[in-house]
């Protein structure tokens, strides 16, 4: 299992979603794949107006803002 993290090039909030990701230790070990979004163009249209946004799978984690109990609540179901 990975995370996919679906941003834009210099995204503020983007970076810092990658940050707050970063400093959580139950996410530790699993990889982020750090993809542009609008490299795809299904995946901008699905994703484009709600950067950032994370999966973890195939299963949407959170966009906007870092949701730690969505987070926790998917990572549970997962480990």
């Amino acid at each position: 299992m990975r995370f996919v993290l679906y941003t834009r090039p210099h995204c503020g909030l983007c970076e810092e979603l990658l940050s707050e990701l970063a400093a959580v230790p139950e996410a530790e070990g699993y990889p982020v794949d750090v993809l542009d979004v609008d490299a795809d163009p299904a995946t901008r249209n699905r994703f484009g107006h709600k950067i950032p946004v994370l999966l973890f799978g195939n299963e949407l984690v959170c966009h906007g803002r870092l949701d730690i109990e969505e987070l926790h609540k998917v990572l549970a179901q997962h480990c």
